[in-house]
C-alpha cells in the first residue's frame, strides 16, 4: 500500500496537518485556531470465534488511531461486510451489538454506516475524534534520548492464528480478548497530560515494523531490548508449534529488505517472528524524554495501565532498530 500510495500526488491543503507523508495513525485537519479534526478508518475479518468479541475487538481497534494521535474519538460510521445469503443474520446482531457496546464505553456515538454483501464478514469504523491543532500527537517528533514506552503486551496473532488452527486454549484466548477489547483511552489520557514527544499504536505491521515508521517518520535511531517487551502468556510456546502468521514473515522479510533491523545478539526465528507478529488493538508505543518518563509511568499506573520500558531513541538517523536481549 505505501508503494501505491507514494505515486499519488499529495493532498496541497495547508489546514491538513498530518496526511500521508509520515504514515501516521490517521488524519488530522484544521478546523479553527483551536479544533482539529482526527479521522480514520479501520475494518478487517473475524479473529476470534465469538461474534460479539470480534464486534468488540474491531472497534476498540479502530478507536485507537485517534487515541494515538492525542484525540478524543466522538462519533463513528460501522463499515460492515456479511454473507446475508450463507450466515444467519444473528451473527451479524451480535458483532454490532459488541461494536455499540464498545464504543458506548469509550463514549462515542455510532451514528450510521455503510454494509455491502460479501463472501466473509468483515467490520469496523470510520472515525471521527477531535484534538487542539497545538497538542497533536504524531509519530514524526521522537528525539535522541527519548525512552520508548510500550502500553500493552505482543502476541495477538499469533494467538489468533492458534485459534484458526484449533490450538490456542481457553486461557490463553480470553487473556487476548481481554488486551484486545483494552482501550487506550486511559494511557492517551496519561501520555496527554505528561507531554509526550511521539506516539503510534501498534497494529498490522508488528512492533518492529510500527517503531521503524516512527523512527523514519522522525529520522532518528533506536535500540530495543527484547528481555523487555512484555509478551502474553503462551504466545512463546505457540511459536514454537508453528503458529506464526504469514504476516509475521511477511512484516520480517519488510524490514529485512531496508536493511532496518540490526540483531546484536543470538536470536531464534521465534525471537524474531514475534516482534514482527502482526497485532490488533495492541498498545501504545511512546517515545518521551527521559526527564518525563517518571511523570508518565505513575499517570499510567493510576489509571491502570502497565507501563514496560523496552528501549530508546539513541542518535540521529535514518530509521535503523538495534534488537539486544541484554
Amino acid at each position: 500500500m505505501a508503494q501505491v500510495l507514494s505515486k499519488l500526488p499529495s493532498a496541497a491543503d495547508p489546514n491538513i496537518i498530518v496526511g500521508l507523508s509520515t504514515s501516521d495513525d490517521a488524519a488530522v485537519y484544521r478546523v479553527s485556531d483551536d479544533l482539529a479534526i482526527v479521522f480514520t478508518a479501520d475494518f478487517f475479518t473475524p479473529i476470534v470465534d465469538d461474534p460479539y468479541d470480534f464486534g468488540r475487538i474491531a472497534v476498540t481497534n479502530a478507536l485507537s488511531d485517534i487515541y494515538a494521535m492525542g484525540g478524543m474519538p466522538a462519533i463513528a460510521l460501522n463499515l460492515t461486510a456479511f454473507p446475508a445469503a450463507s450466515l444467519p443474520a444473528e451473527i451479524l446482531e451480535e458483532i454490532l451489538r459488541g461494536g455499540t457496546d464498545q464504543a458506548s464505553k469509550a463514549g462515542v456515538s455510532i451514528v450510521g454506516g455503510h454494509s455491502i454483501d460479501d463472501r466473509e464478514p468483515k467490520y469496523g469504523l470510520a472515525v471521527v475524534g477531535f484534538v487542539h491543532p497545538d497538542k497533536v500527537i504524531s509519530n514524526a517528533a521522537a528525539k535522541p534520548g527519548d525512552t520508548l514506552v510500550l502500553t500493552k503486551p505482543i502476541g495477538t496473532g499469533v494467538i489468533s492464528t492458534a485459534i484458526k488452527k484449533e490450538a490456542a486454549n481457553e486461557a490463553e484466548i480470553s487473556e487476548a480478548v481481554k488486551w484486545m477489547t483494552t482501550l487506550n483511552k486511559d494511557a492517551s489520557v496519561a501520555m496527554q497530560k505528561t507531554g509526550v514527544n511521539a506516539c503510534t499504536d501498534i497494529t498490522g505491521f508488528g512492533l518492529l515494523g510500527h517503531l521503524y515508521e516512527m523512527l523514519s517518520a522522525s529520522r532518528v535511531d533506536a535500540v530495543v531490548n527484547i528481555s523487555a517487551v512484555p509478551v502474553i502468556s503462551g504466545v512463546r510456546n505457540l511459536l514454537a508449534q508453528d503458529m506464526a502468521p504469514g504476516g509475521a514473515y511477511r512484516n520480517l522479510s519488510y524490514l529485512e529488505s531496508r536493511e532496518a533491523v540490526l540483531w546484536d545478539g543470538e536470536f531464534t526465528e521465534e525471537d524474531k517472528l514475534l516482534l514482527n507478529d502482526p497485532q490488533t488493538a495492541g498498545g501504545l508505543l511512546i517515545s518521551v524524554e527521559e526527564e518525563k518518563l517518571p511523570m508518565l509511568a505513575e499517570g499510567l499506573k493510576t489509571c491502570g495501565v502497565p507501563a514496560a520500558v523496552i528501549g530508546r531513541i539513541t542518535s540521529d538517523g535514518d530509521g535503523k532498530i538495534t534488537v539486544t536481549s541484554v
